[in-house]
């Protein structure tokens, strides 16, 4: 099983999301920013690293984590670990992405998001599955 943090950026009622790259795996899917959390790296770290990364932004503190596991078809088997975001440095720049946008939680529901995003989105959405 991969372990991966992901960070949930908040900012003025709106949440980022990002659109995975055609041409990779998971392809044009909406997801949540951040990546695979390297040997010996915390969490914490990872998701400062990721962020750094893909949106050039610095992680301040995270809120809370939640953890969810998410199994593919295609044999994808990932722990993910939820951060949610308030404290951050910088404006998001898209350096790996499709496209980035901000969104309310209900325009989150109606995008085309990762299978195994879909029950923290309806979370977030304040839908119960």
């Amino acid at each position: 099983m991969t372990r991966v943090t992901v960070g949930i950026l908040q900012q003025n009622g709106k949440i980022l999301v990002c659109q995975r790259k055609k041409g990779t795996r998971y392809e044009l899917k909406w997801e949540f920013p951040g990546g695979k959390v390297e040997l010996n790296e915390s969490i914490e770290n990872c998701l400062k690293r990721e962020l750094q990364e893909e949106l050039s932004v610095k992680v301040g503190s995270i809120g809370r984590v939640e953890i969810q596991s998410a199994d593919y078809n295609d044999g994808g088997r990932f722990e993910v670990h939820y951060c949610f975001v308030t404290d951050f440095q910088g404006e998001p720049r898209n350096n790996v992405f499709e496209q980035i946008r901000w969104v309310t939680p209900h325009e989150l529901t109606k995008l085309d998001n990762l299978e195994g995003n879909r029950s923290i989105v309806a979370q977030i959405a304040g839908i119960s599955q």
